[in-house]
């Protein structure tokens, strides 16, 4: 690759144009749901993706049916929701998500979607996940994931949406006229292009990967909330970092599986290296059932702290009291432990919470609006729909149903929107060409050193002496980032990508330590009760920087 030097100016020369009436960003569930929702309002859509994030491992979602338990209604499901959020939900989207689940699985279904039905065929069979009052999840036995988001892109593919893969996305074209495109990179190439659009759907994920040994995928590392906030949206909710109860650490081939809460639900037990059933200590009489995943998180990492866990770091997940024909349902899992040289029939796994789910990210209303002009949000990238912890199952539902809801949307407002004056094409380079220079450094060791200091300092326990040491750390880490120059244009992504983690990490922490109670996904030692003086949202935006303000629950 040759060298690249100058202003942004300089480099206009190089970026080609293309434009389309709505552009979608991400690769996964939500991404296409969106893209599927604006095509058919009529529409032109450019969908454009590095990756598929987290949507292929799926292993199912809720959807409110009634079909295992006619008791179910999404006024229940909405309820759950309330609760298992500890009631810093936004009612507005909770409402959206609790009336649209049933209708995505229909829609899905009439796509060709092969979920698990019962012997009649016009029932569903429902796993009960925890953190819900029935079992709701629906399934495909041989992977949810898989099966929705292939189906998703060929129904895509035959409306005509434009897909663009492999491309990071470097930054959304903004100004004073709204969210106008954004920038594309094709990696390993210096091929730049600017997609011109009248409207944007943002469905990039979450902010896993600023947390070492998450189970997020490598694609997901915050680029949506900071992009989304450097063009003027508000973040919600940074501090709510939900960690996944139960994954896999042994078998070592297996590590950062997810072993389903939902076999939880059909019998398979905790246990600690005495053998104890633990749970039944911390919610009788219920033990692994009817709880949700934070509470569940915590009861195993107290466990492994207090000296009863393994020497591996965790407990055991056994699975070995479940009928052969629930047990192999679970395809996917069964197949990789076998592989791995253990079978989950009579021999039990070792699990420990991880860093899994984002509460916190873009605010949104519940027609997936930012706030910002023609600049829309869905799944994960969002925050407010989960209060502060997410029910199991509600990850896809929330995508799925969001997914469409942002697209439709999106491609009304498109239709409507007045031709503004274009932005000129170097305000899309500006973030990216201030690291041109002299090469100085390397930011894979920093973004490593970032990862470690959110793990150490905003894991699944806080502390006010923590938060602000992991703050002046990640103070000091700017400081030797701001330093450093690229004479490439992957340098100067990478060292892009960088300041954002930055950016998305010190919101997470900051936040983290003006909530001076226990909540949720959110628990501190130096404040381990709820306080309802906090049944509010934190916020940033770009006129307080980085300092939260508190806003009021919708």
């Amino acid at each position: 690759m040759s060298d690249i030097r100058g202003p942004a100016a300089s480099l206009a020369s190089r970026v080609t144009e293309m434009r389309t009436d709505v552009l979608v960003l991400g690769g996964g569930m939500a991404a296409y749901r969106a893209a599927i929702a604006a095509r058919n309002e009529g529409v032109e859509v450019v969908l454009a993706y590095r990756g598929r994030g987290a949507s292929p491992y799926v292993i199912g979602f809720n959807a409110p049916l009634g079909h295992c338990d006619d008791r179910d209604s999404p006024d229940v499901y909405f309820d759950d929701m309330v609760r298992g959020g500890y009631g810093l939900n936004d009612r507005r989207l909770v409402r959206r998500l609790a009336h649209g689940a049933a209708d995505a699985y229909r829609e899905l279904q009439a796509l060709g979607v092969p979920f698990a039905m019962q012997a009649e065929r016009e029932r569903a069979l429902q796993r009960h996940l925890s953190g819900n009052s029935y079992a709701r999840s629906v399934y495909v036995p041989d992977g949810t994931g898989r099966a929705v988001i292939d189906t998703l892109i060929r129904h895509a593919r035959t409306l005509g949406v434009v897909e663009r893969g492999g491309e990071k996305v470097i930054g959304l074209l903004h100004g004073e006229a709204g969210v106008q495109g954004a920038l594309l990179w094709k990696p390993h190439t210096e091929q730049l292009t600017l997609v011109r659009a009248r409207t944007v759907v943002v469905a990039m994920g979450g902010l896993g990967q600023l947390y070492a040994d998450s189970t997020y995928p490598v694609d997901v590392a915050g680029d949506a909330c900071a992009m989304a906030y450097e063009a003027g949206a508000t973040l919600i909710d940074m501090e709510f970092m939900q960690f996944e109860p139960v994954v896999t650490i042994w078998p070592s081939q297996c590590r950062g599986m997810e072993m389903p809460t939902a076999m939880l639900g059909d019998g398979a037990q905790l246990r600690n290296a005495a053998g104890e059933r633990f749970m039944l200590r911390y919610n009788p009489p219920h033990a692994e059932r009817q709880i949700e995943k934070a509470r569940m998180a915590l009861y195993i990492q107290q466990e492994i702290d207090e000296g009863r866990g393994l020497p591996e770091g965790g407990v055991w997940f056994d699975a070995t009291s479940l009928d052969a024909d629930t047990r192999e349902s679970y395809v996917s899992h069964c197949s990789r432990l076998r592989a791995a040289g253990v079978d989950p029939a009579n021999q039990a796994v070792i699990v420990a919470p991880a860093a899994h789910s984002a509460m916190g990210g873009i605010l949104v209303d519940d027609c997936g609006w930012t706030g910002v002009t023609a600049l829309y949000a869905a799944g994960e990238a969002c925050g407010g729909v989960h209060g502060a912890s997410r029910i199991a199952g509600n990850g896809c539902s929330d995508t799925l149903v969001f997914g469409a809801v942002a697209g439709r949307h999106a491609a009304r407002a498109a239709r409507a929107l007045e031709c503004a004056s274009e932005a000129p094409i170097d305000i899309s380079l500006r973030a990216l060409s201030r690291w041109w220079g002299e090469e100085q450094g390397d930011p894979v060791p920093l973004k490593h050193r970032i990862q470690q200091a959110v793990a150490a300092h905003a894991g699944i326990w806080r502390c006010a002496t923590g938060l602000n040491q992991g703050l002046t750390t990640l103070e000091q880490l700017d400081v030797e980032l701001q330093s450093m120059r690229a004479r490439t244009l992957a340098g100067a992504v990478a060292l892009l990508e960088t300041e954002r983690m930055t950016r998305c990490a010190v919101m997470v922490l900051a936040a983290a330590l003006q909530r001076t109670e226990s909540r949720g996904a959110h628990q501190r030692t130096d404040f381990p009760q709820s306080d309802t003086r906090w049944l509010t949202h934190l916020s940033f935006d770009r006129d307080g920087q980085f300092s939260p303000r508190e806003i009021p629950i919708h």
